[in-house]
């Protein structure tokens, strides 16, 4: 098992910066997914690590050792594409023991052993003898990876290896990658996606990234359930968290928001905040939300589109906010579009955000 290390680590294409200084600890056998939208850095970040772009800054350590000058062979890396590229006037088994075969320091029968190990971990042992023209995409993802297994890497590294896969294939190789940390011991793992379904059910931790800074770093759930920012309650969570615009007032240890509306809600137990008053955001997941009555509602509004997705209902709200509201409610629920809709939501299932777009965080989540 290796870490990674970033320190300071900057990417510039001549004069324009696209990593700008991150700072990052990996820890040995950990399986850890960058995740941002498209252009925020993640897939040079990526790159950076396996060599294939130079690092303008900063420094880059694997397994304890400054590799910023060491090619990717080097620095004990394996790669799978998005792409798969995959050789194909070759046999399964020629594919993925290509690269064996180049480094020139195995036997023939030990770079046997190792491809039909790998295969072994894959079950896709039946397929050795086929080009990869007779397979199936999710079966050419596996080569892929399978080829980077022989090489018994440091650090594995993913570049959305997914992303061209159907639903259904994307769901199996999903689960397949998650048994893979488990098989090959706690090998080092990093993976890009835009999906955040395979960050959630991947991760030890997720980065996220926005154009070339780390928004946050954490385990799935705490930046589910806690963010440290606007933009990561936003990005983590589908739907996303729905943010509302708000009076922040403080009343003792508690702030009272108040939203256009007119609505308010009372958190308690803030503490550590430099609140004085002043303009913030509300914030609440469509699955916090419930429907009550209007002695309880913490939003009132009108329906606008209902989406039946028949485990969860999707209730589109205008509440007199620039875009409607999502709640996502439990089973089928009937609601006519322009029907009048109260809703309600736990006290503790509610973020607030300062002006700058910080989290204010309760006397119990700074203690956590």
């Amino acid at each position: 098992m290796a870490g990674v290390k970033l320190t300071k680590v900057k990417k510039r294409y001549g004069a324009v910066e696209v990593l700008h200084g991150i700072d990052l600890d990996i820890r040995p056998g950990e399986f850890v997914v960058f995740v941002g939208p498209s252009g925020c850095g993640k897939s040079t970040l990526l790159r950076v690590i396996a060599g294939l772009e130079d690092i303008s800054a900063g420094t880059l350590e694997i397994d304890g050792r400054v590799v910023n000058e060491a090619t990717p062979k080097e620095r004990g890396i394996a790669m799978v594409f998005q792409s798969y590229a995959l050789y194909p006037h070759m046999t399964v088994y020629d594919n993925m023991a290509f690269g064996l075969t180049l480094e020139k320091n195995g036997s023939k029968a030990e770079i046997d052993k190792r491809v039909r190990e790998a295969a072994k971990i894959l079950q896709i042992e039946p397929y050795l003898d086929r080009l990869p023209k007779a397979l199936s995409g999710g079966q050419r993802q596996r080569v892929a990876i399978g080829r980077a297994i022989t090489r018994n890497p440091k650090v594995f590294l993913f570049d959305e290896p997914l992303s061209n896969l159907d639903a259904a294939l994307r769901v199996q190789t999903r689960i397949e990658i998650a048994r893979l940390h488990e098989k090959m011991h706690g090998t080092t793992m990093i993976y890009v996606t835009h999906d955040q379904v395979e960050a959630m059910t991947l991760a030890d931790r997720i980065v996220v990234l926005n154009k070339g800074h780390v928004e946050q770093v954490g385990a799935p759930l705490k930046l589910y359930a806690d963010p440290d920012n606007l933009f990561v309650a936003q990005f983590i969570g589908s739907p996303a968290m729905n943010i509302l615009p708000a009076t922040l007032e403080p009343t003792g240890d508690a702030i009272r928001a108040r939203i256009g509306s007119g609505q308010s809600v009372a958190l308690p137990g803030l503490a550590g905040s430099s609140l004085q008053g002043g303009k913030g955001h509300l914030g609440v997941r469509p699955e916090d939300l419930a429907l009550t009555d209007e002695a309880n509602a913490l939003l009132s509004g009108t329906v606008t589109l209902v989406e039946p997705l028949g485990e969860v209902t999707l209730v589109y709200v205008d509440v007199g906010a620039a875009e409607p509201i999502v709640a996502k409610l439990p089973g089928a629920v009937h609601l006519d579009r322009g029907a009048a809709i109260r809703l309600k939501a736990e006290a503790d299932k509610i973020r607030l955000f300062g002006e700058d777009g910080r989290a204010v965080r309760t006397a119990r989540r700074l203690a956590a």
